[in-house]
């Protein structure tokens, strides 16, 4: 197992990881989160010998082995499933169903298999990488952002194949919901520290936020005591009858911890301006048909769609099907072969689409990129976007062409917010961004007043924001409405229904209907048996702060009477705090087992509700 001790690296003046000490157990499978930029890619080179750590330990077992997903590629192999081969052992070199069932999951065809690997696109191309290492069964599998080229489907097929991975993993993803369908444990980089949990992520962002605020408070109260008996000691050091207590004030001074204010972490702030409209439909695809010039068939055939003002919709299915083609047919970018798109005469449009990115003027900074999207806007409320999307000070001043690809997703997004819109069409926005500023904008997307309409594989997504769906099957595009669960229940993705008649007839399959039935009745459980908990937990907090107040309250007294020296009030004081804070570690230590119990609960019904997806 890995086993990573006070691991430090630097570069520059910038400390990246600072005494990092991570150990993996048997057959964990660790999520591994954090900003961008605060170091997990580099952990990821150093565990694989890429990168250079400054001091510490990285250890294996030995003959222990370490894959990952490489990004470049090199092939050398006549067609895809030689090529994919080459991952299997030595003395596994013939078990090619093995390569075939991993390709399969990951979207390519038998008739793909024979053809040479070069003619694929970049995003299939990094697919057979991933079967290379998937299909060599090392001890630890290490994956970076490997649903960054994979469609629903395989995003899908991925998850449950790493479910039932028996070595160890670690993996990093902006795609919360799938890493945690995936991971046994949660580590996360934050202020140069690794921490390490059981659980997933929402708990340990959870368990960090309650950690701050605690360290925050604390320091304030801190601050705020030692300014007190600072006071005190200035008030009283001249007279000599207080000469013991001044004494042992300073002492006490001196033994008080100093911590520094926690300083402030960039977020993505997000609010899309609004154009109002007054109308109920704003857009109108009427029996459109569109397909590229030397296809056989067209990807998009006697399509219609109406879009009304403020709906949310998403653009779903596999990867070639044609879901960015209808985003650029209803932005106007592209123009059906037959039919009409009709937008209303006040339709505002904001734009976000990887063509887009890559548009993006390379030999202008940040701050000229956003002001070119509406030359009205002043440098003032330039900079405001600016910073909103965590280019700050000097950092607004960066040319594009040094952005990484998450910045200049960033920058494609202000350029969004320099302008009101009213329908906003968006093409995997989420690519590059990391967790919390995924957050961020899906929270936004979910106020904005306008439309939106989104291509995106990630489930968490489509489960949070649209109620509307145009899904890409073998069939072409289809119009459900409802949400993203009551299409899995009703209709489910077609390539799943196959693989699933094909399972072990020795297995009995519940139906999708019995599936949806016995997973609402597991989220019921769950609730029945959180509920009682959650408030026991809200009261014990409750109780605690006022007890905390009390004791604060007698602090500032006790000090005042020490001036007066009433010393039975400062006596009965003392007490009253003694007891208070006996009841507040009582009360800790209650909320505590609360906390613990609600885990374990939480974890159990999560890997039960697991099963049935």
């Amino acid at each position: 197992m890995l086993q990573i001790s006070n691991l430090s690296k630097s570069y520059g003046s910038r400390t990246l990881l600072e005494g990092v000490t991570l150990q993996m157990g048997p057959g964990e499978r660790l999520g591994l989160v954090g900003r961008n930029g605060h170091g997990k890619s580099t952990l990821i080179k150093m565990i694989l010998g890429e990168e250079n750590y400054d001091q510490g330990h990285l250890t294996f077992p030995k003959n222990y082995q370490v894959g990952h997903l490489a990004q470049h590629i090199n092939f050398t192999m006549p067609t895809v499933l030689a090529e994919a081969a080459l991952g299997l052992k030595e003395e596994e070199r013939d078990h090619l169903y093995k390569v075939e069932a991993i390709l399969f999951g990951l979207g390519f065809t038998k008739e793909d298999l024979s053809k040479s690997p070069n003619s694929f696109s970049g995003g299939y191309q990094i697919r057979i990488n991933l079967t290379k290492v998937l299909v060599a069964d090392p001890d630890l599998l290490l994956l970076d952002e490997p649903t960054n080229y994979l469609d629903i489907i395989s995003i899908r097929w991925l998850g449950r194949f790493l479910r039932q991975w028996k070595g160890e993993l670690i993996i990093i993803s902006h795609d919360r919901d799938f890493m945690d369908s995936v991971t046994t444990h949660t580590a996360m980089i934050h202020r140069t520290k690794i921490k390490k949990i059981p659980g997933n992520t929402q708990k340990i962002f959870e368990q960090i936020a309650v950690e701050e605020e605690v360290y925050e408070k604390t320091r304030v109260n801190e601050d705020k005591k030692r300014k007190d008996i600072e006071d005190f000691v200035n008030r009283f050091r001249a007279q000599a009858n207080k000469a013991t207590l001044v004494q042992s004030r300073i002492k006490l001074l001196e033994k008080m911890p100093s911590r520094d204010e926690l300083a402030d972490i960039q977020s993505l702030g997000l609010t899309f301006p609004y154009q109002p409209i007054a109308a109920k439909q704003i857009l109108e695809l009427s029996e459109i048909s569109f397909g590229y010039e030397g296809m056989t068939q067209k990807l998009i055939e006697n399509f219609s769609l109406s879009v009304k003002n403020g709906e949310k919709i998403a653009i779903i299915g596999k990867n070639g099907k044609g879901k960015s083609t209808l985003l650029n047919l209803m932005s106007g970018v592209l123009t059906p072969l037959k039919g009409e798109v009709r937008p209303h005469v006040n339709l505002a449009i904001g734009h976000f689409g990887q063509t887009n990115i890559a548009r993006l003027n390379s030999k202008i900074t940040v701050e000229e990129e956003i002001s070119s999207a509406n030359t009205d806007l002043s440098k003032t409320h330039v900079r405001s976007i600016c910073g909103s999307m965590m280019f700050t000070q000097d950092d607004a001043l960066k040319k594009i062409s040094v952005l990484s690809g998450g910045e200049k997703s960033r920058v494609l997004l202000g350029k969004i917010l320099a302008k009101n819109s009213n329908i906003l069409f968006l093409d995997e926005p989420t690519n590059h961004l990391d967790m919390d500023s995924i957050a961020a904008l899906v929270e936004s997307l979910k106020e904005f007043a306008g439309a939106v309409v989104i291509v995106t594989h990630s489930e968490m997504i489509l489960r949070e924001l649209p109620t509307k769906f145009v899904v890409f099957q073998a069939d072409g595009p289809k119009i459900f409405e409802g949400s993203y669960e009551e299409f899995l229940s009703k209709v489910g993705w077609s390539e799943e229904i196959n693989d699933e008649t094909e399972t072990s007839e020795s297995q009995p399959l519940l139906s999708r209907k019995e599936m949806a039935h016995r997973k609402a009745q597991l989220v019921k459980e769950r609730s029945r048996l959180l509920n009682p908990l959650k408030m026991k937990c809200e009261k014990l907090e409750k109780e605690i702060i006022t007890l905390e107040a009390l004791i604060e309250e007698n602090n500032h007294k006790i000090i005042d009477f020490a001036s007066s020296g009433k010393k039975e009030a400062i006596a009965e004081l003392s007490i009253q705090s003694k007891k208070a804070k006996d009841s507040v570690e009582k009360l800790f230590q209650e909320l505590e087992v609360a906390m613990n119990e609600m885990q374990k609960i939480q974890e159990k019904f999560d890997i039960e509700i697991k099963e049935m997806e």
